[in-house]
């Protein structure tokens, strides 16, 4: 994907710089423009992230990717545990920390290349942005590389629906966001480019065989809402050989 804004090819350059005009163009409708589009249920999906993670009181969680810091503030009122939400777009997290009045912490960094040393989180969460960054597989790394050994990756992100659904939720898609975008965020071509990058991410299991490949054990994932959205799971190995014998 690192080749491609939604159906056109462009630079890995380009692609940034067009996600980042998409972010900063919408922040300030972003939450209401979620709510709108899916009913409401996608903060269902993330509580179910939520409660799919485990973490002590001492635990340190980095939100990737976390905006407007939804998905940070439902941990943090759960877990009551250190939250750091990072995201690339610094008009997301201005958003986020007007609207919430949490002992949040902020970071402005990409899924690339964050600002953590090795082995230093115990947990990352990313809900609904790695389909929006630059070098998926990169990502990837840069997270298994961050964790502890033991460390739980949870990623939230849409996903492909069961075949039944598919033409109900393809005419959803195609004739219904984009006009939302146009009439509530005033961005019909921000939500055009979203909804192509929901087509363009893999499915489930190709998204599972990401995992393995950038060194996740015990990789797993749930559907939601018949497939719309998928909670993938892995953890980082204890030690190197447990994800040497689990590839086996």
């Amino acid at each position: 994907m690192r080749d491609t804004f939604g159906y056109q090819t462009v630079s890995p350059k380009q692609r940034q710089e067009k996600i980042s005009h998409v972010f900063a163009s919408i922040a300030p409708r972003y939450d209401l423009m979620n709510d709108l589009m899916s009913f409401g249920i996608h903060r269902w999906w993330k509580t179910r992230l939520v409660h799919k993670l485990r973490a002590s009181k001492n635990a340190l969680i980095v939100d990737l990717a976390g905006g407007t810091g939804d998905v940070g503030a439902k941990i943090y009122k759960s877990k009551g545990t250190s939250v750091i939400i990072v995201d690339a777009s610094k008009e997301m997290v201005e958003a986020g920390k007007q609207k919430l009045d949490l002992p949040l912490h902020w970071l402005v960094a990409t899924g690339e290349q964050m600002p953590f040393a090795d082995n230093s989180i115990d947990v990352i969460t990313l809900s609904f942005g790695l389909r929006n960054m630059t070098d998926t597989d990169a990502v990837l790394q840069e997270i298994n590389r961050c964790l502890k050994p033991g460390g739980q990756f949870l990623c939230l992100e849409f996903s492909t629906p069961v075949f039944w659904l598919k033409p109900f939720y393809d005419f959803y898609s195609w004739a219904i966001i984009p006009r939302l975008g146009a009439f509530v965020a005033r961005e019909p071509a921000a939500y055009q480019y979203l909804i192509e990058s929901i087509r363009k991410f893999p499915n489930q299991l190709e998204l599972c065989d990401q995992f393995t490949k950038a060194g996740f054990g015990d990789v797993e994932y749930s559907n939601y809402s018949f497939g719309i959205c998928a909670l993938h799971h892995g953890k980082k190995p204890q030690h190197l050989k447990e994800h040497q014998l689990e590839r086996q």
